[in-house]
């Protein structure tokens, strides 16, 4: 008697729930072994207390108090840096036989990246929240509105999902956990050569140009306008929403790029 095959189920709704299972898991993974996530917070808040107590005094913004600066910096460059580890957890998963094991099942091969994209950006909550909770222990506070606050986090939750596909596609690169975590390092010249600690005229002119316009620094003035208001805008130059659009537009660009390479590097294996 031969043994039942199992057929792939329609595909829209093979994407939804095998990407829900895998995005379970990753969570699940994540309660277990929460040391990836939680050594980049505390890095980050590490970070923002020397920026905060050590440069502060130093660091001239015009216009603005430098903790009023510095914060949603810290709070748009924190997800990035989280968004790291997910290079390092896709690294393990290829070297574990994982993902082989996945490719055998009869699922959509998206619904593993997706998935795995979901519930890393899903994890950038707890960032978030201890991010903005340190922020207004060290003084900062919120000079837009609560509806401008929501939009604010909303986007860095975006950005989050946005640089995830990068990190998931050098994962799949990589060969190892450590490699992974030495080649998502990749971010840091885009951290730190942009408006998120220090304001950009305060650079050399040769690098100024680069600052201005690479995607960090302007999804930093995006959550900067809408976090700090008017005063942000003054400093800026530049309305909120002039960041807000070009922040999105950046963001559906990266998705554009970096999500077909990764589904198509994942399918070739």
């Amino acid at each position: 008697m031969s043994l039942p095959i199992a057929l792939p189920r329609d595909n829209a709704a093979g994407l939804i729930v095998s990407a829900q299972q895998i995005a379970r898991r990753v969570l699940l993974n994540f309660i277990r072994t929460p040391q990836y996530v939680v050594v980049g917070t505390l890095q980050g808040a590490m970070f923002l207390l020397i920026f905060r107590y050590v440069f502060g005094g130093a660091i001239a913004t015009g216009g603005i108090d430098y903790v009023d600066f510095v914060v949603p910096g810290f709070i748009t460059t924190g997800v990035l840096f989280n968004a790291m580890y997910s290079s390092v957890g896709m690294a393990e998963d290829m070297n574990s036989g994982l993902i082989a094991r996945l490719k055998s099942l009869p699922i959509p091969r998206s619904a593993v990246l997706v998935g795995r994209a979901l519930a890393d950006t899903g994890l950038q909550f707890w960032s978030l929240a201890i991010t903005i909770g340190l922020g207004f222990a060290v003084g900062f506070r919120l000079h837009g509105s609560w509806q401008g606050a929501l939009a604010a986090a909303g986007l860095v939750v975006l950005f989050g999902l946005v640089f995830e596909w990068l990190f998931l596609l050098m994962g799949m690169f990589a060969g190892s956990a450590q490699a992974a975590q030495g080649g998502a390092l990749i971010i840091f010249p885009f951290t730190f050569v942009s408006s998120a600690y220090i304001p950009v005229a305060t650079m050399p002119s040769w690098m100024r140009g680069f600052a201005e316009n690479q995607p960090v620094t302007v999804m930093v003035n995006a959550v900067r306008g809408l976090a700090d208001g008017h005063g942000a805008e003054a400093l800026l130059g530049h309305p909120t929403s002039y960041f807000v659009i070009r922040a999105l537009i950046w963001s559906v660009g990266l998705i554009a790029i970096f999500a077909p390479l990764a589904i198509a590097k994942y399918a070739r294996g």
